[in-house]
């Protein structure tokens, strides 16, 4: 396994690290590798019932390495980034959207670029009050990628999208909760002590349940309300056959607490 990306177990949680701190954990081709086959080695795995993806040393992600698609000017040498997203970036997106577990996002430092779009990728993301977001593309001529334009135009509305993306303003761990772009901000110290509780308490959690709320979340952003009702109702039904749902009224009406097991 490439060192550009580190996991841990603890009980039913994946901690996973990118490592590249001497480039802020910028993104190359061993990095894209790595993650990805990491990440569908936790999605098949049974015994992992949340992840959690953090950056190490003192910043998140800053994205794309640029010095691995660094292009001379006047050079007449092209770079086909379309490419680079079709194969890494897109599928890096879906593949966190996609998992049927939990995905937390805990920010220590700086997200930039496509650094800042993963982050937002997380079901829950959690930063520290030093971290910063910064949609960098238009400084280099570019546009937001990774979902970038997708879910800052979701979350926040046109206008503060676009203000955003065109500005390359320096957001805010706090004006990021503050406007709902993630769930918290925490004292630096504190934020992977909480990230993992959170993280572990999810674990013990109706996992398939999560990956219903998960999945119904993220269509009710396209569908139409007649829909969603419907897609409720059959969810409702399959999660009502479950063994963790008989196991959590039984525990309920007994006032214990709940041993779910995960599985739909």
């Amino acid at each position: 396994m490439s060192e550009t990306v580190l996991v841990e177990r603890e009980g039913g949680v994946a901690i996973v690290t990118l490592n590249r701190p001497d480039r802020l954990n910028s993104f190359n081709i061993e990095m894209h590798g790595a993650l990805a086959k990491t990440l569908d080695h936790l999605a098949a795995d049974a015994t992992c019932r949340a992840v959690l993806i953090t950056g190490a040393g003192r910043g998140f992600c800053a994205g794309q390495d640029l010095s691995d698609r660094a292009v001379a000017p006047g050079s007449g040498q092209k770079n086909d980034l379309g490419e680079s997203v079709e194969k890494r970036y897109n599928p890096l997106v879906r593949r966190i959207r996609a998992m049927a577990k939990p995905v937390i996002i805990a920010v220590n430092g700086v997200a930039a670029g496509a650094g800042a779009s993963l982050a937002l990728h997380g079901d829950i993301v959690l930063a520290a009050k030093s971290a910063k977001f910064i949609q960098s593309f238009a400084k280099i001529g570019l546009l937001p990628d990774t979902g970038g334009t997708w879910t800052l135009t979701n979350l926040l509305g046109e206008a503060r999208a676009k203000a955003l993306a065109m500005l390359a303003e320096t957001l805010s761990a706090e004006k990021a909760a503050d406007w709902g772009l993630i769930w918290k901000v925490v004292d630096d110290a504190d934020l992977m002590t909480e990230a993992k509780a959170i993280a572990a308490h999810l674990a013990t959690q109706p996992t398939a349940a999560l990956a219903a709320i998960k999945n119904a979340i993220h269509l009710a952003a396209t569908n139409p309300l007649d829909t969603q009702l419907d897609h409720e109702r059959d969810e409702m039904r399959r999660l009502g056959y479950s063994d963790d749902y008989a196991e959590g009224v039984a525990a309920f009406l007994e006032k214990r607490a709940p041993n779910f097991t995960g599985k739909a």
